[in-house]
């Protein structure tokens, strides 16, 4: 059976801990799915783990509907969760709830994931209201890097954390059914989580969250840019894939492959 938003505020209640991943795409979101993650979030960050950018603010809504509905259709029991790019949410309600809209109707979601504190509170009640179920994000918003001088851990003076705190209030208050809290001080995250009914999704967040998510791409070590602080690296596959093409590359180049088991008679 899929997730659904219920299964997050049991497993808050109950105090057992959600799993989310990013996936891009049908094979990975497989491997997500078959490895009884909790929910898989379509990230804007596939402009980075998979287009080549160096940060999510290119990326369109068209090529988020295309990466969704890949994923939604591998998945069997994990939730789907569409982020929402770059402007397709901040320039007014309606624009929000008909981009929202297409990542339930056309791709297969079965909710959203937008960034922002206070400012974004009257989205999120709109998109609730036309039952499109919204996952926030508070912390370091990796759309505002530019306001926020880059990748900036948030929340480590008593007035932003304050703000934070309020933020998160707000957003549940405004109808989010979880909160991503990303790169705050672990015990500014534990204040956050342990003032909210719904459940929070740590990264770089430290451990009392309700949850952690993490980038796939991170922690299959497919991303050699650079590695946050809070990710792990479980596995060095870029250097798996590497070893098993060269393999390739010295067979073929030694006629060694293909072999008879590899012909047709």
């Amino acid at each position: 059976m899929k997730i659904t938003v219920n299964d997050f505020y049991k497993k808050k209640r109950a105090g057992q801990k959600i799993t989310m991943l990013t996936a891009y795409d049908y094979p990975t979101a497989q491997m997500v799915d078959e490895a009884g993650i909790d929910a898989i979030l379509v990230g804007d960050s596939v402009s980075m783990v998979v287009q080549g950018i160096e940060n999510t603010l290119p990326v369109t809504m068209e090529e988020m509907i295309y990466h969704t509905k890949m994923v939604a259709r591998a998945v069997k029991t994990s939730m789907v969760i569409g982020d929402m790019p770059y402007l397709s949410y901040q320039i007014n309600r309606e624009e929000a709830l008909r981009n929202a809209g297409r990542f339930i109707k056309e791709a297969g979601a079965q909710a959203v994931k937008l960034e922002g504190g206070r400012e974004v509170a009257e989205v999120v009640s709109a998109l609730t209201r036309a039952e499109i179920p919204v996952m926030a994000h508070i912390g370091l918003t990796p759309q505002a890097l530019h306001r926020m001088g880059g990748f900036k851990v948030q929340g480590r003076s008593q007035e932003a954390a304050a703000r934070l705190l309020e933020d998160a209030r707000i957003l549940e208050d405004a109808g989010a059914f979880a909160m991503v809290v990303e790169a705050v001080p672990a015990e500014l995250a534990k204040q956050v989580t342990e003032s909210l009914a719904i459940p929070t999704i740590g990264i770089g967040a430290g451990v009392n969250c309700d949850g952690q998510v993490l980038v796939l791409h991170d922690l299959l070590g497919l991303f050699e840019r650079f590695l946050p602080k809070f990710a792990k690296r479980y596995v060095n596959l870029k250097e798996i894939g590497v070893d098993a093409i060269r393999a390739y590359r010295r067979e073929v180049e030694e006629g060694a492959f293909p072999g008879p088991e590899h012909s047709f008679s």
